[in-house]
């Protein structure tokens, strides 16, 4: 009587065991077994643990196409689902055959998992793609009020700060090396410029080819002359926090590149209307003018920042193209394999963003300026500035005229990364897709791009994605800025919010005076009573802390722990993948020994494999 060898590993994640009766069903092309209790032993199905049985059949089944689980609750034990990371059956005839699953099951539900070789299916043979939440809980929102709590003897005033000095109060309980060096350097021209290039949002400085008509100076250092426009903001309602109204400039800024390679700051307007009332700030005028004026700059900075960069160019994306993977592929498609370990949390940590940050309650839309109203207008009008080119590292540096701007570390240690990534993804997709007529034949594919383009980008032909795919180069391109985006470009964006905004002054969230409309009227103190009051100042140094911290199951970019592919050629390149992501990181670590400031965003073993936080 043919023996199959079957076995059955439980994940290794919080809450996976079950002591429910476990059922599988083996099913091939000549027959399939009998529903098949896998008789308990000590530690079956306990998490990490791989259980062995035995599945007697009366004949061959043939090639195995699939297996079919499901459990049921032993009367007395609690109700549990139970996390099944993989099935390993053995045939009589020796061949080993993987069913990566990575899913939980429920008392009385049946799935049918199918074999782990990647293959593409006909619309005859397409599963439906289901997504389970994933039960592990992340815990950032107990740790948000724990951080919350430890300040709280400040958390409740809704009054200025006396002095800088006594912002200590709060930072010096949370600092990094980073945010100490922001405090000590943040008034400095030199840090200002670095910050645009190095930054938590190395997005909006440009090379200027031509002043704008509304920001009247003189160009005598044209050529090596760059501008931050933050035309976004102008006109956006404002927020009213602790009854105060709140204010927000749309500045210009001009910045211009010294023959040592800094990047100064030389001008700054902050309105983008000039005027009588509008005046252009120069380091030449007074210490306290000039720094308003940076303070003015930093928190437009802020805001673009997190409603732009951050929140719609990462997480929102991220999101659409989680959705539309769990929606058009099957778990046995080659791109789902490819992808899905990038999707990991994404949807559950933008549910807690909708409930804790942006939504009625959240923190973001509670105390800071462009909250509520003023956010979603942003995003409206970011959205139209959003195209599949400026998603791609490569052409965004080449069109911000970026590409020989020194010590640039975003973009060295960016395009280095796009590059290790697109290889690895050209040589996923050219096994699967030996010529465009494959791309072409695939419904899966044209569907997951379609449905990407039309919910996700809202059928907009101006923004450059794809409607379909015609060639196996578009696919390379788009996935590799798919992956890019959701991995590394979330890293630049997010893992030093605290090393720079830590220290408030320098991200200011939110600011309660009108951007000055003359010179020389600007001591400390209003800068003070500008600077947001000390309950918005802990709103939002405990948000940046949470969430710049790494999650205790952090998986970083390249590492796959769910063994989705299992032939000889995926796990060669995936191999290949991970020593060029250690080499890169082996080299960034060497270079950022001997930097005053180091920048560890971009370093692979730092970058998270998906938009987890």
């Amino acid at each position: 009587m043919p023996t199959y060898n079957v076995k059955v590993t439980t994940g290794n994640i919080l809450h996976a065991s079950t002591m429910a009766n476990v059922f599988l069903k083996l099913v091939g092309t000549e027959g399939e077994s009998d529903r098949t209790r896998l008789v308990r032993f000590k530690g079956a199905f306990l998490r990490g643990r791989t259980g062995e049985y035995k599945v007697y059949c009366p004949s061959s089944l043939g090639s195995l196409v699939l297996v079919q689980m499901d459990k049921q609750r032993i009367h007395f034990f609690p109700k549990d689902d139970w996390f099944c990371s993989k099935i390993v059956v053995t045939t009589p005839e020796k061949d080993t055959v993987h069913f990566p699953w990575y899913r939980w099951l429920s008392d009385g539900e049946v799935v049918a998992i199918r074999a782990g070789t990647a293959k593409r299916l006909c619309d005859d043979e397409h599963p439906l793609a289901v997504y389970n939440r994933e039960k592990e809980k992340k815990g950032r929102t107990e740790e948000y009020r724990l951080a919350e709590l430890k300040l709280k003897g400040l958390a409740d005033c809704k009054e200025p700060w006396p002095a800088l000095e006594h912002i200590d109060r709060v930072f010096c309980s949370k600092t990094t090396e980073s945010s100490e060096y922001v405090q000590e350097h943040w008034k400095e021209d030199k840090f200002f410029g670095y910050e645009l290039l190095n930054g938590v949002n190395p997005m909006m400085v440009r090379r200027c080819t031509e002043l704008p008509s509304n920001f009247p100076v003189t160009d005598e250092m044209n050529g090596n002359i760059f501008l931050c426009d933050y035309k976004i903001l102008e006109g956006v309602p404002t927020n009213v926090v602790n009854d105060k109204q709140q204010y927000q400039a749309a500045p210009l800024c001009l910045l211009y590149l010294n023959p040592d390679g800094d990047l100064l700051p030389i001008a700054i307007q902050l309105k983008q209307q000039p005027g009588d009332l509008n005046p252009i700030f120069l380091p030449s005028d007074s210490e306290h003018d000039w720094l308003l004026a940076k303070i003015f700059a930093r928190s437009a900075e802020f805001n673009v920042h997190q409603l732009n960069s951050h929140l719609l160019r990462t997480h929102m994306l991220a999101e659409v193209f989680s959705v539309a993977t769990l929606r058009n592929f099957p778990m046995v498609h080659p791109l789902y394999k490819l992808l899905i370990p990038h999707t990991r949390y994404t949807l559950h940590i933008n549910h807690l963003a909708r409930l804790f940050l942006i939504g009625k309650n959240g923190v973001f839309t509670m105390f800071f300026a462009t909250g509520g109203d003023g956010a979603s207008e942003i995003l409206k009008r970011a959205f139209k500035s959003l195209t599949y080119s400026s998603l791609c590292l490569p052409e965004d540096i080449a069109a911000r005229g970026l590409e020989s701007v020194p010590r640039f570390y975003y973009r060295d240690d960016g395009l280095k990364l796009w590059d290790i990534i697109n290889r690895y993804v050209e040589g996923m997709v050219r096994h699967y897709y030996p010529s465009d007529s494959d791309v072409q034949q695939d419904t899966e594919l044209q569907s997951w791009i379609k449905e990407i383009f039309t919910h996700g980008f809202l059928e907009q032909s101006s923004t450059g994605i794809p409607q379909c795919f015609s060639s196996v180069e578009q696919v390379i391109k788009f996935i590799t800025m798919v992956i890019f985006t959701v991995s590394a470009q979330h890293g630049a964006v997010n893992s030093g919010q605290y090393d720079f905004g830590g220290w408030m002054p320098n991200n200011p969230f939110s600011l309660q005076c009108p951007p000055p409309t003359k010179k020389g009227c600007s001591d400390e103190n209003t800068i003070l009573q500008t600077l947001p009051d000390v309950n918005i100042t802990v709103q939002g140094m405990v948000t940046t802390w949470v969430l710049s911290r790494r999650s205790t199951d952090f998986v970083p970019l390249g590492v796959y722990p769910e063994e989705h592919f299992s032939e000889d050629v995926p796990c060669k390149i995936m191999n290949k993948l991970k020593e060029e992501l250690d080499l890169l990181s082996k080299n960034i670590t060497i270079r950022n020994n001997t930097l005053e400031l180091p920048y560890p965003y971009l370093c692979p073993m730092e970058v998270e494999n998906s938009v987890a936080i």
